[in-house]
């Protein structure tokens, strides 16, 4: 990863691979999302693994479809995926003990225009967001492991 790149991490008290299958499962975006952007998921779709195609309902402002692909795959402690634009969104997951540290990066580093990403500020944006998800991703995982 170049310097195109902004991360968050945090430890979760459940099992890697139970947070591994949250997202891994489409299905489970929109409730952890914490942009507010990821709406739900298209059709009938399956976990995911290396060279997998997801779509996904947004709405940013108004509402459109995105399709992803999974980039980076390594059961159980990694999952990438990126759409059209080129930039990807990864997990990186690692036990520490009895919790799971979480990171994840948004990686603008592979985008077709990624000046425009700066410019529009979402690196700054995303940091925010990125909390958000990793806190809502905590308590489902959390929830589901109780």
């Amino acid at each position: 990863m170049a310097y195109r790149a902004v991360s968050c991490e945090r430890l979760i008290s459940a099992e890697a691979s139970l947070i591994f299958d949250i997202l891994a499962d489409p299905s489970k975006h929109a409730a952890i999302d914490g942009s507010g952007t990821v709406q739900g998921h298209v059709g009938k779709q399956g976990r995911l693994a290396l060279g997998s195609t997801f779509a996904m309902k947004m709405r940013f402002g108004i509402p459109y479809r995105v399709k992803n692909r999974v980039y980076e795959f390594g059961e159980g402690h990694l999952i990438a995926w990126g759409n059209l634009a080129g930039h990807r969104w990864r997990y990186e997951l690692k036990v520490e003990g009895e919790q799971t540290l979480v990171t994840e990066t948004f990686d603008w580093s592979t985008s077709r225009l990624p000046i425009a990403i700066q410019i529009l500020g979402y690196p700054r944006r995303h940091r925010s967001n990125m909390e958000q998800t990793l806190e809502r991703l905590a308590e489902l995982a959390e929830s589901t492991a109780e």
